[in-house]
């Protein structure tokens, strides 16, 4: 019995490490197409967001800075967030942080920009 409960434990808390939302690129662009007032961040560097192109309408906060700047997107915090890097391995990272500061709305684009691209979406220079 102890067994059991032990499973029923981890489970929970497995469960409340991975909140955020894993999607593909046809279900990310649906929601930026259809919902208002969500915030599209891509969390790569600089120079990828440059010169890889970047998803339209997207904001650029580099994950290795998001912590210091939860303050300027927490007017985001009960609405949805959907989240991007490269490969879609940073983004999950982030989508972390965005949830351990009270996000509750946070969509991880799985493959990232590259799955985006592979599924022929739209990308920007700028």
């Amino acid at each position: 019995m102890v067994g059991k409960s032990v499973i029923i434990f981890l489970l929970g808390i497995l469960s409340l490490t991975y909140a955020f939302e894993n999607i593909d690129s046809t279900k990310f662009k649906e929601i930026m197409e259809k919902e208002k007032g969500i915030l599209v961040l891509d969390v790569r560097t600089p120079v990828e967001y440059r010169e890889d192109g970047h998803i339209p309408g997207s904001i650029l906060i580099p994950v290795q800075i998001l912590p210091q700047h939860i303050k300027d997107i927490e007017n985001f915090k009960n609405k949805k967030v959907l989240i991007y890097c490269r490969s879609g391995n940073r983004s999950v990272y982030a989508s972390r942080i965005l949830e351990q500061n009270g996000f509750n709305k946070v969509y991880n684009l799985k493959e990232g920009i590259i799955g985006w691209k592979k599924s022929g979406f739209p990308v920007e220079f700028r």
